[in-house]
Protein backbone atom coordinates (compact mmCIF):
# COMPACT_ATOMS: atom_id res chain seq x y z
CA UNK A 1 0.00 0.00 0.00
CA UNK A 2 1.29 3.38 -1.21
CA UNK A 3 2.40 6.04 2.14
CA UNK A 4 0.43 8.99 2.38
CA UNK A 5 1.08 11.39 0.17
CA UNK A 6 3.04 8.65 -2.38
CA UNK A 7 1.48 6.43 -5.59
CA UNK A 8 -1.16 7.44 -8.02
CA UNK A 9 -2.39 10.90 -8.03
CA UNK A 10 -5.72 9.41 -9.26
CA UNK A 11 -6.53 8.58 -5.50
CA UNK A 12 -4.97 11.55 -3.68
CA UNK A 13 -7.98 12.86 -1.57
CA UNK A 14 -6.11 15.50 0.85
CA UNK A 15 -7.08 18.45 -1.25
CA UNK A 16 -10.51 17.52 -1.31
CA UNK A 17 -13.03 18.53 1.79
CA UNK A 18 -15.37 15.76 0.81
CA UNK A 19 -12.34 13.39 -0.01
CA UNK A 20 -15.23 12.26 -3.39
CA UNK A 21 -14.03 11.16 -6.69
CA UNK A 22 -11.00 13.20 -6.85
CA UNK A 23 -10.34 14.60 -10.18
CA UNK A 24 -13.47 13.40 -11.29
CA UNK A 25 -11.55 10.32 -12.55
CA UNK A 26 -13.99 7.34 -11.08
CA UNK A 27 -16.80 6.44 -12.78
CA UNK A 28 -19.95 7.75 -11.56
CA UNK A 29 -23.49 7.55 -12.83
CA UNK A 30 -26.89 9.12 -11.98
CA UNK A 31 -30.26 7.68 -12.73
CA UNK A 32 -32.64 10.17 -14.42
CA UNK A 33 -35.40 7.77 -15.49
CA UNK A 34 -37.81 8.85 -13.28
CA UNK A 35 -37.33 12.13 -13.88
CA UNK A 36 -37.07 12.22 -17.82
CA UNK A 37 -40.97 10.51 -17.53
CA UNK A 38 -42.19 13.27 -15.74
CA UNK A 39 -40.62 15.54 -17.47
CA UNK A 40 -41.66 14.02 -21.05
CA UNK A 41 -45.16 13.79 -19.42
CA UNK A 42 -44.99 17.40 -18.49
CA UNK A 43 -43.71 18.64 -22.04
CA UNK A 44 -46.21 16.92 -24.34
CA UNK A 45 -49.21 16.97 -22.28
CA UNK A 46 -50.96 20.26 -23.29
CA UNK A 47 -49.10 20.73 -27.00
CA UNK A 48 -51.71 22.60 -29.16
CA UNK A 49 -51.70 23.56 -32.89
CA UNK A 50 -54.40 25.17 -34.71
CA UNK A 51 -55.27 26.72 -38.36
CA UNK A 52 -58.15 28.20 -40.08
CA UNK A 53 -59.66 24.08 -40.21
CA UNK A 54 -59.48 24.22 -36.18
CA UNK A 55 -57.58 23.05 -33.76
CA UNK A 56 -55.90 20.08 -31.79
CA UNK A 57 -54.20 19.21 -28.71
CA UNK A 58 -52.28 16.61 -26.95
CA UNK A 59 -54.64 15.53 -24.40
CA UNK A 60 -52.88 12.35 -22.42
CA UNK A 61 -49.75 10.77 -22.94
CA UNK A 62 -50.66 7.35 -22.63
CA UNK A 63 -47.41 5.39 -22.63
CA UNK A 64 -43.68 6.85 -21.24
CA UNK A 65 -41.76 3.25 -21.53
CA UNK A 66 -37.99 3.76 -21.26
CA UNK A 67 -34.87 4.77 -19.41
CA UNK A 68 -32.08 7.52 -19.37
CA UNK A 69 -28.73 8.00 -17.29
CA UNK A 70 -25.89 10.52 -17.02
CA UNK A 71 -22.78 9.24 -16.69
CA UNK A 72 -19.76 11.12 -15.73
CA UNK A 73 -15.99 9.29 -16.83
CA UNK A 74 -12.63 11.39 -16.60
CA UNK A 75 -14.60 14.86 -16.33
CA UNK A 76 -16.67 14.04 -19.32
CA UNK A 77 -20.19 13.69 -19.11
CA UNK A 78 -21.92 10.53 -21.20
CA UNK A 79 -26.07 10.65 -21.85
CA UNK A 80 -27.75 8.00 -22.37
CA UNK A 81 -31.57 7.96 -23.01
CA UNK A 82 -33.64 5.58 -24.86
CA UNK A 83 -37.90 6.18 -25.14
CA UNK A 84 -40.56 4.96 -26.53
CA UNK A 85 -43.42 7.37 -26.35
CA UNK A 86 -47.09 7.28 -27.02
CA UNK A 87 -49.97 9.89 -26.42
CA UNK A 88 -53.62 11.02 -27.85
CA UNK A 89 -54.94 13.57 -28.90
CA UNK A 90 -58.22 15.48 -30.37
CA UNK A 91 -59.52 18.16 -32.16
CA UNK A 92 -62.55 20.00 -33.08
CA UNK A 93 -62.89 21.50 -36.12
CA UNK A 94 -64.51 25.01 -37.35
CA UNK A 95 -67.89 23.57 -37.64
CA UNK A 96 -67.89 21.85 -34.57
CA UNK A 97 -66.71 18.13 -35.27
CA UNK A 98 -64.50 16.47 -32.76
CA UNK A 99 -61.92 13.99 -33.56
CA UNK A 100 -59.16 12.17 -32.05
CA UNK A 101 -56.45 10.24 -32.77
CA UNK A 102 -52.97 8.73 -31.47
CA UNK A 103 -48.86 9.89 -31.97
CA UNK A 104 -46.51 7.32 -31.51
CA UNK A 105 -42.31 8.02 -30.73
CA UNK A 106 -40.75 4.82 -31.07
CA UNK A 107 -37.03 6.09 -31.14
CA UNK A 108 -36.45 8.72 -28.79
CA UNK A 109 -32.88 8.17 -28.27
CA UNK A 110 -28.94 10.14 -27.44
CA UNK A 111 -28.26 7.91 -30.76
CA UNK A 112 -30.51 10.04 -33.52
CA UNK A 113 -30.46 13.17 -34.07
CA UNK A 114 -33.63 15.17 -33.07
CA UNK A 115 -34.46 15.81 -37.47
CA UNK A 116 -34.59 12.53 -37.63
CA UNK A 117 -37.21 11.38 -34.99
CA UNK A 118 -39.96 9.47 -36.50
CA UNK A 119 -42.90 11.18 -35.49
CA UNK A 120 -46.25 9.09 -35.98
CA UNK A 121 -50.07 11.00 -36.14
CA UNK A 122 -52.88 8.44 -37.09
CA UNK A 123 -56.65 8.87 -36.33
CA UNK A 124 -58.31 6.37 -34.07
CA UNK A 125 -60.59 3.94 -35.69
CA UNK A 126 -63.76 5.02 -36.82
CA UNK A 127 -62.94 8.75 -37.01
CA UNK A 128 -64.04 10.55 -40.27
CA UNK A 129 -61.57 11.60 -42.66
CA UNK A 130 -60.57 15.36 -41.43
CA UNK A 131 -57.95 17.78 -42.38
CA UNK A 132 -56.94 18.36 -39.11
CA UNK A 133 -55.09 15.06 -39.53
CA UNK A 134 -52.75 16.99 -41.81
CA UNK A 135 -52.66 19.56 -39.20
CA UNK A 136 -51.49 17.06 -37.07
CA UNK A 137 -48.61 15.48 -39.37
CA UNK A 138 -47.29 18.60 -40.08
CA UNK A 139 -47.34 21.57 -37.36
CA UNK A 140 -48.71 18.71 -34.54
CA UNK A 141 -45.29 16.63 -35.35
CA UNK A 142 -43.04 19.73 -35.18
CA UNK A 143 -44.62 20.62 -31.66
CA UNK A 144 -43.86 17.63 -30.49
CA UNK A 145 -40.68 17.47 -32.23
CA UNK A 146 -39.64 20.84 -30.23
CA UNK A 147 -41.21 19.63 -26.87
CA UNK A 148 -39.05 16.50 -27.19
CA UNK A 149 -35.61 18.93 -27.94
CA UNK A 150 -36.31 20.97 -24.75
CA UNK A 151 -36.11 17.50 -22.84
CA UNK A 152 -32.93 16.76 -24.05
CA UNK A 153 -31.73 20.44 -23.08
CA UNK A 154 -33.09 20.10 -20.03
CA UNK A 155 -31.63 16.68 -19.05
CA UNK A 156 -28.37 17.98 -19.69
CA UNK A 157 -28.74 21.30 -17.91
CA UNK A 158 -31.21 20.71 -14.65
CA UNK A 159 -30.49 17.02 -14.17
CA UNK A 160 -26.66 17.72 -14.58
CA UNK A 161 -25.70 20.10 -12.00
CA UNK A 162 -23.21 18.65 -9.73
CA UNK A 163 -22.05 15.67 -11.84
CA UNK A 164 -18.92 17.56 -12.70
CA UNK A 165 -16.66 18.05 -9.24
CA UNK A 166 -13.90 20.28 -9.27
CA UNK A 167 -10.52 18.42 -8.98
CA UNK A 168 -7.53 18.85 -6.13
CA UNK A 169 -6.41 22.05 -8.13
CA UNK A 170 -9.83 23.96 -8.01
CA UNK A 171 -10.42 22.71 -11.69
CA UNK A 172 -12.96 20.18 -13.83
CA UNK A 173 -11.28 18.33 -16.15
CA UNK A 174 -12.96 18.14 -19.61
CA UNK A 175 -12.17 15.47 -21.97
CA UNK A 176 -14.27 16.10 -24.55
CA UNK A 177 -12.31 17.17 -27.80
CA UNK A 178 -11.86 20.78 -27.97
CA UNK A 179 -10.92 22.57 -31.17
CA UNK A 180 -7.28 24.21 -31.31
CA UNK A 181 -7.85 26.03 -34.69
CA UNK A 182 -6.27 29.66 -34.36
CA UNK A 183 -9.26 32.17 -34.00
CA UNK A 184 -8.18 34.95 -36.52
CA UNK A 185 -8.16 38.98 -36.01
CA UNK A 186 -12.00 39.15 -34.96
CA UNK A 187 -10.28 38.39 -31.35
CA UNK A 188 -8.61 41.28 -29.58
CA UNK A 189 -7.72 42.07 -25.93
CA UNK A 190 -6.87 38.87 -24.14
CA UNK A 191 -5.63 39.75 -20.60
CA UNK A 192 -5.54 37.03 -17.89
CA UNK A 193 -5.81 37.71 -14.56
CA UNK A 194 -6.68 36.90 -10.95
CA UNK A 195 -9.92 34.36 -10.26
CA UNK A 196 -13.14 36.29 -10.13
CA UNK A 197 -15.20 36.34 -7.16
CA UNK A 198 -18.20 34.81 -6.14
CA UNK A 199 -17.78 31.85 -8.54
CA UNK A 200 -18.04 29.15 -6.27
CA UNK A 201 -14.71 27.10 -6.97
CA UNK A 202 -11.80 29.65 -6.98
CA UNK A 203 -10.25 29.13 -10.60
CA UNK A 204 -7.93 31.16 -12.45
CA UNK A 205 -9.62 33.35 -14.95
CA UNK A 206 -9.25 35.73 -17.84
CA UNK A 207 -10.98 38.08 -19.83
CA UNK A 208 -10.93 39.21 -23.80
CA UNK A 209 -13.13 40.87 -26.02
CA UNK A 210 -13.97 40.54 -29.52
CA UNK A 211 -15.88 42.92 -32.50
CA UNK A 212 -17.17 41.99 -35.53
CA UNK A 213 -19.02 44.29 -37.98
CA UNK A 214 -22.85 42.94 -39.53
CA UNK A 215 -24.26 44.35 -42.49
CA UNK A 216 -27.45 45.12 -40.44
CA UNK A 217 -29.37 47.67 -38.43
CA UNK A 218 -28.38 47.25 -34.24
CA UNK A 219 -31.92 46.66 -33.85
CA UNK A 220 -31.94 43.62 -35.75
CA UNK A 221 -28.60 42.30 -34.94
CA UNK A 222 -30.21 42.87 -31.44
CA UNK A 223 -33.23 41.02 -32.01
CA UNK A 224 -31.23 38.03 -33.45
CA UNK A 225 -29.61 37.49 -29.96
CA UNK A 226 -32.75 37.64 -27.50
CA UNK A 227 -35.36 35.80 -30.07
CA UNK A 228 -35.77 32.12 -29.59
CA UNK A 229 -36.39 31.01 -33.29
CA UNK A 230 -33.95 33.53 -34.64
CA UNK A 231 -31.09 31.75 -31.98
CA UNK A 232 -32.39 28.64 -32.95
CA UNK A 233 -32.11 29.19 -36.73
CA UNK A 234 -28.23 30.03 -36.49
CA UNK A 235 -26.92 27.32 -33.63
CA UNK A 236 -29.33 25.00 -35.73
CA UNK A 237 -30.49 23.49 -32.47
CA UNK A 238 -33.39 23.63 -30.15
CA UNK A 239 -32.81 26.58 -27.51
CA UNK A 240 -34.40 28.01 -24.50
CA UNK A 241 -34.56 32.09 -24.56
CA UNK A 242 -36.51 34.25 -22.10
CA UNK A 243 -35.65 37.92 -22.84
CA UNK A 244 -36.23 39.27 -19.78
CA UNK A 245 -34.22 40.36 -16.84
CA UNK A 246 -33.42 37.43 -15.22
CA UNK A 247 -34.61 35.17 -18.02
CA UNK A 248 -32.92 31.49 -18.80
CA UNK A 249 -30.88 31.16 -21.72
CA UNK A 250 -30.27 27.42 -22.89
CA UNK A 251 -28.70 26.74 -26.38
CA UNK A 252 -26.34 23.96 -28.37
CA UNK A 253 -28.46 21.26 -26.82
CA UNK A 254 -27.78 22.41 -23.69
CA UNK A 255 -24.07 22.67 -23.39
CA UNK A 256 -24.61 26.79 -22.61
CA UNK A 257 -26.34 27.76 -20.36
CA UNK A 258 -27.17 31.11 -18.73
CA UNK A 259 -29.64 34.04 -17.72
CA UNK A 260 -29.83 37.53 -18.79
CA UNK A 261 -28.84 40.43 -16.43
CA UNK A 262 -29.15 43.69 -18.69
CA UNK A 263 -31.27 43.93 -21.78
CA UNK A 264 -31.14 47.75 -23.30
CA UNK A 265 -32.69 47.62 -26.73
CA UNK A 266 -30.26 47.84 -29.80
CA UNK A 267 -27.57 49.08 -27.15
CA UNK A 268 -26.21 46.22 -25.06
CA UNK A 269 -27.04 42.84 -23.71
CA UNK A 270 -25.58 41.56 -20.34
CA UNK A 271 -25.36 38.09 -19.33
CA UNK A 272 -24.44 35.31 -17.17
CA UNK A 273 -22.80 32.79 -19.22
CA UNK A 274 -21.18 29.34 -19.13
CA UNK A 275 -20.38 26.16 -20.94
CA UNK A 276 -22.46 23.10 -19.04
CA UNK A 277 -19.15 21.46 -18.77
CA UNK A 278 -17.42 24.41 -16.40
CA UNK A 279 -17.17 23.84 -12.63
CA UNK A 280 -20.42 24.12 -11.28
CA UNK A 281 -22.21 27.10 -10.57
CA UNK A 282 -19.09 29.01 -12.47
CA UNK A 283 -20.36 31.73 -14.77
CA UNK A 284 -18.77 34.20 -16.99
CA UNK A 285 -20.28 37.57 -17.56
CA UNK A 286 -20.97 38.30 -21.34
CA UNK A 287 -21.34 42.04 -22.57
CA UNK A 288 -22.73 42.64 -25.81
CA UNK A 289 -22.33 46.20 -27.26
CA UNK A 290 -24.18 47.35 -30.32
CA UNK A 291 -22.83 50.71 -32.29
CA UNK A 292 -24.88 51.86 -35.65
CA UNK A 293 -21.66 52.75 -38.13
CA UNK A 294 -23.58 54.36 -41.31
CA UNK A 295 -25.57 51.12 -42.10
CA UNK A 296 -23.52 48.57 -40.40
CA UNK A 297 -23.46 47.14 -36.93
CA UNK A 298 -20.39 47.41 -34.66
CA UNK A 299 -20.38 44.24 -31.75
CA UNK A 300 -18.27 44.15 -29.25
CA UNK A 301 -18.38 41.78 -27.04
CA UNK A 302 -16.71 41.60 -23.56
CA UNK A 303 -16.11 38.17 -21.87
CA UNK A 304 -14.87 38.47 -17.98
CA UNK A 305 -14.26 35.91 -15.44
CA UNK A 306 -13.87 33.10 -17.94
CA UNK A 307 -11.85 30.19 -16.95
CA UNK A 308 -8.17 30.29 -17.90
CA UNK A 309 -8.31 26.63 -19.45
CA UNK A 310 -11.38 27.65 -21.36
CA UNK A 311 -9.94 30.67 -23.09
CA UNK A 312 -8.99 29.09 -26.30
CA UNK A 313 -12.59 27.02 -26.36
CA UNK A 314 -14.72 29.45 -25.68
CA UNK A 315 -12.94 32.59 -28.41
CA UNK A 316 -13.44 29.64 -30.53
CA UNK A 317 -17.02 28.92 -30.01
CA UNK A 318 -18.02 32.65 -29.89
CA UNK A 319 -16.69 33.65 -33.58
CA UNK A 320 -17.82 29.83 -34.96
CA UNK A 321 -21.02 29.37 -33.52
CA UNK A 322 -22.25 32.37 -32.76
CA UNK A 323 -20.61 35.22 -35.62
CA UNK A 324 -20.17 32.78 -38.38
CA UNK A 325 -23.38 31.27 -37.46
CA UNK A 326 -25.09 34.73 -37.53
CA UNK A 327 -23.84 36.29 -40.42
CA UNK A 328 -24.32 32.59 -42.96
CA UNK A 329 -27.60 32.37 -41.64
CA UNK A 330 -29.17 35.86 -42.22
CA UNK A 331 -26.78 37.10 -44.55
CA UNK A 332 -25.57 40.17 -42.49
CA UNK A 333 -21.71 39.27 -43.41
CA UNK A 334 -19.33 41.82 -43.34
CA UNK A 335 -15.49 42.16 -43.14
CA UNK A 336 -13.77 41.21 -39.90
CA UNK A 337 -11.17 43.32 -38.39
Amino acid sequence: MAKWGEGDPRWIVEERADATNVNNWHWTERNATNWSSDKLKELLQGVRVENEHGSCEVTEVSKVEGESSINNRKGKLIFFYEWNLKAKWKGITTSGIKCKGHIEVPNLSDENDMEDLDISVTLSKDQPDTQLLTLMKKEGAEKVRSALGNYVIALKTEFTQGMILPTANGLSKQQSSQSKAKVDKTLIGTNCSTPAPNTGVKIPTCKFSIRDTFMTSPEELYRVFINQEMVQAFTHAAAVVEPVKGGKIRMMDGNVIGEFQELVPEQKIVMKWRYNSWPSEHYATITLKFADRSGETELTIECRAVPESEEERTKEGWYRYYLQGIKQTFGYGSRLY
